[in-house]
């Protein structure tokens, strides 16, 4: 397999593909809801996909595009090549890459693309003069399944927060997770048990903001894939069982000069941020309801984003605790100075939400925001009269709600570009209008025999 057409990266792919007797490639995009689509192409046609690219059909895909404007074009990023691990006991291997999706009609990539969203951020950060560093700490559920294969909600084990087994009964299925992560090319940093039963946090590198993004989709795609494999079912709902913790995804960020310094850090400060690090801040605390509807993008998001559960519903920062919108982290390292934003879930489209995060980080510096003091008291003992004392708003309490506070922001909408954005606030309504009208089995119980 070789072509002068092809780049130093695409020929390592080419050459890997042989040595690991792979057969199948896996195109992967996502739609703007954050599902992870896929065309499968025998290995034989990686090639042909790196040179022209692989067509489809757009108008199948959840907020793409309307049947009159169909075609669409796949282009592989060599960089995301990887050999799937479930797969390689077999006589053959499969292997998967992420794609940008491209526009036949004009040539262009396409802005519905949620990849595209978040380059256009890291496009705006650059000229800035700014590289963006994430990482995420998506959280998870374990669940058994019935005798049909289908999900329940019903834990496989009782552990608790770092809880070891026997508690933990679900310490292997972790190892396994964590060795497929490492053979698609992680770095696990730490994996433990949560707070509730059933519930597990597995914590990889930061990498830039792209890359981050890439890996949370495949990080999902592994960890059901394994958990299928020792018949559990693995969800990123955010709260599958009432009065419990749900599932979080919080989100450190920092931002590099172009001479490799972490432009968040400055010794001088009572706190180790610098004005650039303050300015950031400010902007996502000033543009946070809008944020939510993309990082908490779901009716069931917001049974998670309530007082009493450890979520962060009230829009302020600290350095002390996390009852906070935004925490300041302990850096051991001037390099390892970053915030991180807690609200995020795993439901969210990553793409879309570090996208909304870094404009609004950017808005900030722009306009030279000022950041509050931080809270350094428990939030969540205040009460409203305290709150309105220290200036203390709260975040939407339900997705209709976010998606207004969406469409009223004009710097997160347009982040989103035109496509996207009315694609997604459309989906959204919809869902919150679903919801609305849907019956709860909370109801009937509550209400059937009673009037």
């Amino acid at each position: 397999m070789t072509s002068g057409n092809l780049t130093d990266a695409e020929q390592a792919v080419l050459d890997e593909i042989e040595e690991q007797d792979v057969d199948f490639l896996r195109l992967q995009f996502t739609d703007i809801l954050g599902t992870v689509k896929n065309v499968s192409v025998p290995a034989r046609q990686a090639e042909k996909a790196f040179t022209e690219g692989i067509y489809f059909d757009g108008s199948s895909i959840e907020g793409f595009v309307r049947i009159q404007e169909s075609d669409m074009r796949l282009k592989p990023d060599p960089d995301t090549f990887a050999v799937l691990p479930w797969r390689q006991k077999e006589e053959s291997a499969a292997a998967r890459m992420i794609c940008d999706v491209y526009d036949t009609s004009t040539g262009e990539p396409f802005e519905g693309d949620p990849r595209r969203v978040l380059k256009n951020a890291l496009e705006r950060a650059d000229e800035m003069g700014y590289t963006v560093n994430a990482a995420p700490e998506p959280e998870f559920f374990l669940f058994e399944e019935d005798e049909d294969g289908r999900a329940t909600t019903k834990t496989n084990d009782a552990g608790g927060y770092f809880d070891l087994a026997p508690k933990d009964l679900a310490s292997d299925v972790r190892r396994d997770i964590i060795y497929g992560l490492e053979e698609m090319g992680f770095e696990v940093e730490a994996s433990h048990h949560e707070v509730a039963e059933g519930q597990h946090e597995i914590n990889f590198t930061y990498d830039d903001a792209l890359a981050t993004a890439d890996n949370v989709g495949t990080f999902r795609t592994v960890v059901r894939a394994i958990a299928a494999q020792h018949d559990l079912h693995a969800t990123f709902m955010p709260k599958p069982i009432p009065r419990i913790n749900g599932s979080g995804m919080h989100t450190h960020l920092s931002l590099f000069t172009e001479d490799g310094e972490n432009a968040f850090h400055d010794e001088d400060d009572e706190f180790n941020l610098s004005d650039e690090a303050h300015a950031f801040t400010a902007g996502i605390l000033e543009h946070a309801p809008a944020i939510t509807a993309i990082a908490n993008p779901t009716v069931n998001s917001y049974k998670r984003l309530v007082p009493g559960y450890e979520a962060p519903v009230y829009v302020a920062w600290s350095d002390r605790n996390r009852s906070a919108l935004i925490r300041k982290p302990a850096a051991r390292t001037p390099a390892a100075s970053r915030i991180e934003l807690r609200s995020p879930d795993p439901s969210c489209n990553a793409y879309l939400a570090l996208a909304a995060m870094i404009h609004a980080g950017l808005d900030g510096i722009e306009n030279d925001l000022e950041c509050p003091d931080p809270v350094r008291e428990n939030i969540y003992e205040f009460d409203e009269a305290k709150r309105d004392e220290y200036g203390i708003d709260t975040l939407p309490s339900n997705l209709g709600e976010a998606v207004e506070a969406l469409e009223e922001d004009e710097v997160i909408y347009d982040a989103l570009g035109d496509h996207v954005a009315p694609k997604f606030v459309e989906a959204k309504e919809q869902e919150f209008e679903d919801y609305l009208v849907s019956v709860s089995d909370w109801e009937l119980d509550r209400y059937l025999e009673t009037f």
